[in-house]
């Protein structure tokens, strides 16, 4: 299993960059958003999904771990396949995805392309309660600048290095100040876990 890539940006084309790796080019397709912020000639590390099909091997790559995982939820849903569960992630970070299902917000889910009413519907309930509680990342209250997204959110990511779910890592965290620094959030995150 090909975990992730760390390489340069050779090649773009229609939602795929192809990484060199020490002088091997591998093909991966990635959610809009990642598309947009890979340039060219720049060095990457892209978390990577190796979807093996009877017919194809395609590598699907994501900016953060929490994407990555985020990916793996939606392609267990009946009826989402990695192609509809990239659009899906193409909508907006993946943290604005992940909040989208835990509110049940089927009309977001449903603009991806490719997705229907009924799939959109399955993908919410299928996985609202694998995704963690609804959290302020990526809201704008009416005072202020949006709130730090959760995919730029290093305690989350260090959280599920660690093995946990994308839903325990969010409880985790939930509560715990988000000014403190990642070490101090993680840790105290475990000595919740622990009492």
């Amino acid at each position: 299993m090909i975990a992730h890539l760390r390489g340069t940006v050779s090649e773009k084309f229609e939602g795929t960059v192809i990484i060199d790796v020490h002088g091997v080019g591998y093909e991966v397709a990635v959610a809009a958003h990642d598309f947009d912020a890979l340039q060219l000639d720049d060095t990457a590390k892209i978390y990577t999904y190796h979807h093996v099909r009877e017919q194809a091997e395609e590598l699907f790559g994501f900016s953060s771990l929490m994407a990555k995982k985020l990916f793996e939820l939606l392609i267990s849903v009946q009826g989402v396949g990695p192609k509809a569960a990239l659009a899906v992630l193409s909508l907006g970070s993946a943290e604005a995805v992940r909040n989208a299902i835990a509110t049940s917000d089927i009309a977001y889910v449903q603009q991806a392309s490719g997705v229907g009413k009924k799939t959109a519907e399955r993908v919410v309930v299928d996985l609202r309660d694998k995704v963690g509680a609804p959290s302020a990342y990526g809201r704008v209250d009416s005072s202020s600048e949006p709130v730090v997204a959760a995919a730029e959110d290093e305690a989350l990511e260090a959280l599920m290095a660690l093995g946990y779910t994308l839903a325990d890592a969010t409880k985790a965290l939930s509560g715990i100040d988000t000014a403190l620094s990642t070490s101090d959030r993680v840790t105290q995150a475990l000595r919740a876990r622990d009492r």
